[in-house]
């Protein structure tokens, strides 16, 4: 019997109610369908330290954090120092998630924005990729995206990219990598799989965002880790690889950009 591909969940939420009752059961089922990593997002800094103290429990499990966009009228502006602060723990390994969110908070575009540009500067000064949320915002986005990297470079990833072709290249353009959801995985989803199929492939990470946007046959219902492999089978088709060559290739491509967990995983 062939070998479960082995992947990476680079995007979820595991400190979310959803999952509060059986975490554990969570990450054994991940382990079970083939991903071995996965990385939980903080959206709120004053929640870190609960977010942390899953990755501290359990080994699979990195984190990342930053201000979500739709959140950053609510909370108290992120400051460099704060998130470098963070990016001290072993297994903290990105800044964000963090962008621009028009869809529902246009109104809070300016605060936004300069919520990213902290986000940025501190992805510059800790080394660590830089990791976006783009919804209705795509000029304005990649605007700053490309301004920024002008004034110093910086790594990223386009997290549940489901925005337009030109964004998409403008990120790959500056090196970014983009990110597949289980959104790429939905029927009427045509047009953001043939973007997804004019990018390399060594630019491709795949994600769950759990608890949504599970992909089908689950979707409408609460996603997890372990559907991270329904996204994967849908990605392989899309570049004409196999399960495994796609799952090895997308591993390869989160080792390099969250070079942090590969970091940890020898000090291990």
């Amino acid at each position: 019997m062939p070998a479960t591909p082995q992947i990476v969940d680079s995007h979820c939420h595991l400190d979310f109610p959803d999952f509060a009752e059986e975490l554990p059961e969570i990450i054994v089922r991940a382990g079970a369908a083939g991903v071995t990593r996965m990385v939980t997002i903080c959206t709120r800094l004053g929640n870190a330290p609960r977010v942390q103290a899953i990755a501290d429990r359990f080994a699979p499990v990195f984190w990342a954090a930053g201000t979500h966009p739709m959140s950053v009228v609510e909370e108290p502006m992120a400051s460099v120092e704060a998130l470098e602060a963070l990016a001290t723990h072993p297994k903290f390994v990105g800044i964000g998630e963090t962008g621009l969110d028009y869809h529902y908070t246009a109104d809070s575009a300016a605060v936004q924005q300069d919520s990213l540009r902290v986000h940025i500067e501190a992805a510059r000064r800790t080394g660590l990729p830089l990791i976006i949320h783009a919804r209705a915002a795509d000029d304005d986005m990649a605007r700053i995206l490309t301004e920024e990297y002008r004034a110093g470079p910086y790594s990223c990833v386009m997290h549940c990219f489901s925005s337009g072709a030109a964004l998409a290249r403008a990120a790959l353009d500056l090196g970014f990598y983009l990110s597949m959801s289980g959104i790429a995985a939905f029927p009427k989803s045509t047009e953001l799989r043939e973007i997804f199929a004019a990018a390399p492939v060594d630019r491709i990470l795949v994600e769950t965002d759990a608890p949504y946007l599970a992909p089908p046959p689950y979707r409408g219902k609460r996603n997890e880790p372990a559907y991270t492999a329904h996204t994967a089978r849908v990605g392989a088709e899309v570049f004409g690889l196999s399960e495994a060559a796609f799952a090895a290739r997308t591993s390869a491509n989160f080792d390099r950009l969250f070079h942090k967990a590969v970091a940890w995983k020898r000090a291990a």
